[in-house]
């Protein structure tokens, strides 16, 4: 196996949830390596959102991404944050 294409890949088979969270344990304790969480953490059925489409104007748009660089967030975490202000003012 001199390539890394000749990975016999029909062979392998998916890691269950249950042995990743044994080898995080492992390399752990092992290696004193805390693996991070990736991915989104869970939301409470009130913080949710809702997928939607929404055209906005291209100023907007523009302003809301170089604040968000600015800030190092991303550009609907700015909208969504400007929206809440309003309907609770």
């Amino acid at each position: 196996m001199n390539k890394e294409s000749e990975f016999p890949f029909e062979r392998a088979r998916r890691v269950t949830s249950q042995e990743h969270e044994q080898f995080k344990e492992a390399i752990s304790s092992q290696f004193g390596i805390n693996l991070k969480n990736r991915g989104r953490p869970p939301k409470n059925q009130e913080e949710k959102y809702e997928p939607i489409s929404i055209r906005i104007h291209p100023k907007v748009l523009a302003w809301a991404k170089e604040e968000a660089s600015r800030r190092g967030i991303g550009y609907q975490t700015i909208i969504n944050e400007i929206l809440l202000k309003q309907i609770r003012e």
